[in-house]
């Protein structure tokens, strides 16, 4: 991955990744032309702008009708199933209500990527 700019990431395939500060993860997206789902992109690595929504989800989230957290059968093992649900505009990120973590509903900037991140 090679550093665009100070928030986003270039992916082979026509994919650029942000830092997510809601998860603490990357989130990718197609842009441009490609096979795959496609974002559209304002061509600005420091202020992106993608649209649609981007929905990021893991664990029971993926598969609804699965059951919550069913990694080892142990009620207390914990969860790391997610929903990550954002409007990126601007370079800040909007938090729609679904999302599962701590700044859901609330608009932040997103993070300067360092040029050494994986």
């Amino acid at each position: 991955m090679a550093r665009i700019g100070r928030k986003l990431r270039s992916i082979e395939g026509g994919r650029v990744a942000f830092k997510c500060p809601g998860c603490n993860m990357m989130h990718q997206v197609g842009v441009g032309t490609g096979p795959g789902p496609r974002w559209g992109y304002n061509g600005d690595p420091d202020k992106p702008t993608f649209t649609p929504s981007i929905l990021v989800t893991t664990g029971h989230f993926v598969q609804p009708n699965g059951k919550h957290c069913d990694k080892s059968g142990d009620p207390d093992w914990p969860c790391d199933c997610m929903r990550c649900h954002s409007f990126v505009t601007n370079g800040q990120i909007r938090f729609l209500p679904d999302c599962t973590h701590a700044l859901a509903g609330q608009t932040v900037d997103l993070p300067d990527i360092p040029e050494t991140a994986a």
